[in-house]
């Protein structure tokens, strides 16, 4: 039996019990592989997009991004203990094989949200670039960790990738590019290009790495980078925190810096900075904030989902879980953040999965649910703080040294503190 189904039983009806630093650590892990097994279907892999994080619920509704972190979440499972090496690896090549011959797929691109029981497109979602870069991405540090049939089912994932389709809108323009961000039946092609810095260079990293016609070298050098600068501070745009996060899930960008001289590295320690400074000078009209409660990220809120972010929007709601996932960068600062919130709220924001999406002291609302990308990124980011697996299990893969090459990113030595661009 897969070793987290006696935590299954009895989370539920366990009230929080003191937990700090490396034991909070090692909890929202342990509970997030546990929304990764037990809320991906069991026939099909496919990872619901989000769960009741106490009690029952009847979503079905699962996506592509969500399944990448359901893979990248399997080696981590098993170098904790957490499952055995076996279960695990047939869980990886049941969700592949499910994937690779029974989704539909334009191109090799995947819609957006799906059944999670039978794969099928609902919501009349787009093919999504940013959701399929995100499947792939977990599904190549999986087969690098598993090898054999694994590693043969997630190559041919990423080498089905028409990247000359995503980038010229088809052949319709030639000579774009930017990757677009995405496609529907109906309407063709969105407007909308990845062409402006956000989380969008996990997209370019896979694109330039690719063995089937990469992106050429000046897409890495197309899209902008507007500088925001908060105080002392300045960072590679504003935004919700996830922006300057998810890409270093995968991608180990430490100490680099790219053909442009761009630092990515400190621009995302930079923002987090920012966005916790933010809070804190906000903290006079918000009763959620503090220096310790910080997090302003894409969630969750009391009137609904909502990109939260520096300067603006902002309500007072807060995202544990965006805070945590900058572990890596802040790793005083987000253990404080989350210590804090788990020591004064409990069981209004922990449950089953960890901390629940968000929650906001001024309207006195707590998330019932959890999304699986925001646990995603958390249980990333403490893994490569406290052992760099995912990095190591994707600079392993032939296609990152590729990338790195393309876009210019090599590693520099430079006196502390580094600057964003020189």
């Amino acid at each position: 039996m897969f070793a987290l189904l006696a935590l299954a039983v009895t989370l539920s009806s366990q009230k929080p019990v003191p937990l700090q630093d490396a034991r909070l650590l090692d909890e929202v892990q342990r509970r997030a592989c546990l929304y990764f097994w037990y809320r991906a279907n069991p026939r099909t892999g496919l990872a619901n997009d989000r769960a009741r994080n106490n009690g029952a619920d009847n979503y079905t509704v699962a996506s592509t991004a969500s399944t990448g972190y359901a893979l990248a979440a399997l080696p981590i499972a098993v170098e904790r203990g957490w499952t055995k090496r076996g279960m695990a690896k047939r869980r990886a090549q049941m969700t592949l094989q499910f994937v690779l011959n029974q989704m539909p797929n334009t191109h090799g691109w995947l819609y957006h949200f799906v059944d999670g029981r039978t794969g099928a497109r609902v919501w009349d979602s787009e093919v999504s670039t940013i959701d399929t870069s995100l499947l792939v991405a977990g599904a190549l540090v999986c087969g690098q960790y598993f090898g054999g049939n694994v590693q043969k089912l997630a190559n041919r994932l990423y080498d089905r990738l028409d990247w000359r389709w995503a980038r010229t809108n088809g052949g319709a323009q030639p000579n774009k590019l930017v990757v677009s961000h995405g496609w529907t039946p109906e309407k063709g092609f969105i407007r909308n290009n990845w062409d402006s810095y956000c989380e969008l260079m996990l997209i370019y990293l896979l694109g330039l790495g690719a063995k089937r016609d990469p992106l050429p070298k000046s897409s890495w050098q197309a899209w902008k980078r507007p500088e925001y600068t908060y105080g002392e501070l300045t960072t590679l745009a504003g935004g919700p925190i996830f922006m300057h996060q998810m890409a270093h899930g995968y991608y180990d960008f430490r100490n680099r810096r790219d053909r442009l001289r761009y630092d990515y590295w400190v621009s995302s320690a930079n923002a987090t900075r920012i966005n916790r400074q933010y809070c804190i000078d906000r903290s006079n009209i918000r009763n959620t904030y503090s220096p310790n409660l910080w997090g302003l990220n894409a969630s969750d809120g009391p009137d609904g989902y909502k990109a939260y972010g520096v300067p603006e929007p902002e309500d007072g709601t807060l995202s544990p879980t965006g805070a945590l996932a900058s572990l890596t960068f802040t790793p005083d600062l987000s253990r404080q953040a989350a210590g804090e919130m788990y020591a004064r709220f409990g069981a209004k924001i922990w449950g089953r999965f960890g901390f629940a999406d968000s929650f906001n002291l001024d309207r006195a609302w707590f998330d019932p649910d959890v999304i699986s990308i925001d646990l995603g990124m958390a249980l990333l980011a403490i893994e490569n703080h406290r052992t760099g697996l995912i990095w190591k299990l994707m600079r392993s893969h032939a296609s990152t040294a590729r990338a790195l090459a393309a876009s210019g990113l090599r590693i520099t030595r430079e006196f502390e503190p580094r600057r964003l661009r020189l």
